[in-house]
């Protein structure tokens, strides 16, 4: 189990750069495959293979390019750590299952559209939507109720926000619909739900946070990303969701309000 951690880690560090370079590239309007290069974006300097290793080359480098001496910024070694961190927590709580399969795609879903919303409030459909048609099809492998659970989540999620959108008329856009759509098929309906509530619970903190220290105004219209923070609401469901609902079913009068579905199920 350890070295499944490990590799898992590993792998999480390589995803975590492949995603940075894809949202920063997408926002800018360049290709993210293909034969372009990674390069430095200062001297143009085309990176070698040892340039190009998750979170070392940045650390033996001191966060500088070698040809050029410019900055490299600290947010792809933050990146990298951060999912390399992340996958080693899927595969820690849910093994080496189905469930740490999806979760897997679905993280990477939110940290490549997280990138893109925090660093220019876009959120790209393509990037919103392909994580929930691959878990779609994934969960055929748990049967069509499985299936059928992730339909529900991605219009359940889309319908959240479009009741939003259209209360506020047209004040938040559809991009955090889409995003809610396209997790809502990676985690299906009650999964789906929760992690809303739980997003929206970390954003209103972080604003009211914000406000506190002066970093924020109320009343002047600041827009504030929210997409990170349902991301981290829909993590926090991918790996703490059975004990949260099995609490809540202890707790409630009608405990199979709260009964799970696949893949959510496994345990280690």
């Amino acid at each position: 189990m350890i070295q499944a951690i490990i590799t898992a880690g590993i792998i999480g560090a390589c995803l975590g750069s492949f995603l940075n370079v894809a949202a920063h590239r997408s926002i800018q309007g360049r290709s993210w495959y293909g034969r372009e290069r990674s390069a430095c974006e200062s001297c143009g300097h085309v990176l070698g293979a040892l340039e190009l290793i998750p979170i070392l080359s940045w650390l033996i480098q001191r966060g500088k390019c070698r040809h050029c001496g410019a900055k490299i910024s600290v947010r792809y070694i933050v990146v990298e750590i951060l999912c390399a961190v992340l996958a080693m927590t899927i595969v820690y709580r849910w093994g080496l299952t189905w469930a740490a399969l999806i979760a897997g795609i679905g993280t990477c879903g939110l940290v490549l559209n997280s990138l893109t919303d925090f660093e220019s409030g876009d959120v790209f459909d393509a990037f919103a939507i392909a994580p929930g048609i691959v878990c779609l099809i994934l969960r055929l492998a748990g049967g069509l109720w499985a299936f059928a659970d992730g339909l529900a989540g991605a219009f359940a999620g889309w319908g959240i926000f479009a009741v939003i959108i259209f209360l506020s008329r047209g004040g938040m856009g559809w991009g955090d619909a889409v995003f809610m759509a396209g997790i809502g098929a990676v985690m299906g309906l009650k999964f789906t739900l929760f992690a809303f509530y739980a997003g929206i619970m970390t954003g209103g903190f972080w604003v009211i946070l914000m406000m506190v220290i002066g970093h924020l105004h109320w009343g002047r219209g600041e827009a504030v990303p929210l997409v990170p923070f349902l991301s981290i609401g829909c993590f926090i469901t991918m790996i703490y969701g059975p004990e949260i609902f099995a609490y809540l079913s202890r707790r409630m009068l009608s405990p199979e309000i709260f009964s799970l579905s696949w893949p959510f199920l496994a345990t280690n």
